[in-house]
């Protein structure tokens, strides 16, 4: 007998608010490039090359995220079923719309394997990844719920654990999961070689999970399933209902089925994981060069030991430090002691508490039809670099508190301008009055763009009347 297929379910839903300023709100931790020249979600499916029997992934996304999904995707060559999660609600209820998915398109057909990854993790070992995946398939073809245990090398407090119990083919059965440790109980736990770090990845037959959910936690099954039956349509991505989503408890897969089945498998991997929750984790996945610094970007450093060192343009120059993190955007930078990593989360909070927009949007803020960076600000003023992608456009749109002025770099702009339509070229530009209705468009075959100039009483992105867009908004 065949094995069933195997879709991978990949959560893009994260936040990676302790990569603050790197990661922000609307561009979290799974889109950047941290390891190499792919992004954490794009390295989540590349290291799936290989594998047999895998179908088209699904991808469960923050609706801000949607079209960073995408591209991000499409710059790998893949394409996905992208759901749409209205609201937070954890893993269980966005596995349990991914496992619906899945089994509404195979139809009659053998219900598929779901494997489920978090987007925002590292494995350096790929073959030993994909062994352990081959390992777990016969479990999970016979009913049991299978999750991948990270063979411990440390006494590692920022994480949780599973401690296992009898052995089985490959494996063992899963005992219980256990919280996040203090330094003692993670010593004891590593001591007794029981116990494995919860990576957070499964494995199981669709079927199998959502019967689990039936019997541990129906109102996930029920919430969730009348949700998919509402959802709509829009451009790639599948919009969740979200009145009937929003009444999904929030609960993770660990709390709402692997705690409380029988039928828990836990499988050893070891190959390299992390889950990069804090900047100190890039020392320990290799990223280290001279005198154990980790560096990226602009970076000149004399007499300095042990510091992860990152800048996003500006030079950034250190001299006899020892164990500082110092990440240097164009907006923001952030010093922190190396055994404090953990506490950026906690300054985050403050930030957002005090309403500061860093903690919101990269200076590049990404959108369907390109991108924008913020060059300069002041009093009833805003320079922005605007670039447009071939063939795309903004939504036909004005503005009750601002007027702007072009200036076309690169590329050509085709633009509407109340009745006016108007085609420009390098060094030519234009005038947008205050309330005047307007769209920006690139008809060429390269990349526009343009410099803006804004000027008015109020600057912000959100006196924006769209009267027309393309991308739903």
């Amino acid at each position: 007998m065949n094995s069933p297929m195997i879709r991978p379910v990949v959560l893009c839903g994260g936040s990676g608010t302790r990569l603050w300023p790197l990661s922000r709100t609307h561009y979290p931790k799974q889109f950047l490039r941290l390891v190499d020249d792919f992004s954490l979600l794009q390295n989540t499916l590349r290291r799936l090359d290989g594998l047999a029997g895998l179908g088209r992934a699904i991808a469960v996304a923050n609706e801000n995220h949607r079209f960073l999904v995408a591209e991000q995707l499409l710059e790998i060559g893949l394409q996905a079923d992208i759901l749409l999660e209205p609201a937070a609600r954890n893993t269980a209820p966005a596995v349990a719309a991914a496992a619906l998915q899945a089994l509404g398109e195979e139809g009659e057909k053998a219900a598929p394997l779901l494997l489920v990854l978090p987007s925002d993790h590292v494995i350096a070992d790929v073959a030993a990844f994909q062994d352990a995946v081959r390992g777990a398939i016969p479990h999970a073809n016979a009913g049991a719920l299978v999750t991948f245990g990270v063979l411990a090398d440390r006494p590692e407090t920022g994480y949780g654990y599973i401690r296992r119990g009898d052995p089985v083919s490959g494996g063992y059965a899963l005992a219980r999961f256990v919280e996040k440790p203090d330094p003692e109980t993670a010593q004891a736990y590593l001591d007794s070689g029981d116990y494995f770090w919860n990576s957070g990845m499964f494995l199981f037959r669709a079927d199998t999970y959502l019967e689990a959910l039936d019997r541990f936690a129906p109102a996930i099954r029920n919430c969730v399933a009348t949700s998919m039956a509402s959802a709509r349509r829009d451009l790639d991505f599948l919009r969740l209902d979200p009145v009937a989503f929003a009444a999904s408890p929030s609960i993770s897969i660990d709390y709402a089925v692997m705690e409380k089945t029988e039928r828990g498998v836990v499988i050893p991997l070891s190959a390299g994981w992390n889950d990069i929750g804090a900047w100190d984790a890039l020392s320990t996945i290799g990223q280290t060069g001279a005198n154990s610094n980790t560096q990226r970007g602009d970076v000149h450093s004399v007499d300095t030991r042990d510091c992860v060192l990152i800048s996003e343009g500006r030079l950034l120059a250190t001299v006899g430090v020892r164990d500082l993190i110092v990440i240097a955007t164009p907006d923001a930078v952030l010093v922190a002691d190396k055994s404090k990593a953990q506490e950026v989360k906690a300054l985050v909070e403050e930030l957002k508490c005090a309403t500061r927009c860093e903690t919101e949007f990269r200076h590049i803020v990404h959108r369907p039809w390109g991108s924008y960076e913020g060059l300069a600000n002041g009093p009833r003023y805003q320079v922005k670099r605007i670039l447009v992608k071939p063939g795309a456009s903004l939504s036909l749109q004005k503005h009750h508190h601002r007027a702007e002025h072009w200036v076309v770099v690169k590329g050509t702009a085709l633009i509407a301008r109340g009745n006016e339509s108007l085609l420009l070229s390098e060094n030519q530009s234009t005038y947008i009055p205050l309330g005047v209705v307007h769209r920006l468009e690139n008809p060429g075959k390269i990349d526009l763009e343009i410099v803006e100039v804004q000027s008015g009483s109020y600057l912000g992105e959100d006196d924006i009347v769209r009267l027309e867009d393309s991308y739903g908004r």
